[in-house]
């Protein structure tokens, strides 16, 4: 097994928040998980790794004036997902985002980020007796 890398603390993200190109307002995918760093997201499609890209989120509003931030990221991994083949898990690190942008990533984070539980279930966890 690979020795985790990270530094930073990770979690689960309990909200529906879509990834867009800055540029484009194309759909990159939803955030899956989020550190104060980066975050992972769920994508539909493969992204290549060590690609810088111009990004937004939107539907911060929930808990900002702003109706979406922007920022720079870097791809850092890319796999498919081990549990449904049609979805690719990609992970980014933050590289450039404002400051007053940032600030609404962090309430992101402590808003909408659970902590993290392996994922140990069975089949017959989901059956009540």
């Amino acid at each position: 097994m690979v020795a985790e890398k990270r530094k930073l603390q990770r979690k689960n993200f309990s909200y529906y928040m879509r990834v867009l190109t800055k540029d484009t307002g194309e759909l990159v995918g939803q955030i899956s998980d989020i550190s104060t760093g980066g975050f992972k997201l769920e994508s539909s499609k493969p992204l290549p790794i060590g690609v810088n890209m111009e990004l937004c989120i939107d539907q911060v509003n929930q808990i900002s004036q702003k109706s979406f931030i922007t920022f720079t990221a870097r791809t850092r991994w890319c796999d498919r997902d081990p549990y449904d083949p049609t979805i690719y898990n990609v992970g980014f690190q933050l590289l450039d985002m404002t400051p007053a942008d940032y600030d609404i990533f962090i309430k992101m984070f402590n808003a909408y980020g659970e902590s993290k539980n392996p994922h140990h279930k069975t089949n017959t966890d989901y059956i009540w007796g």
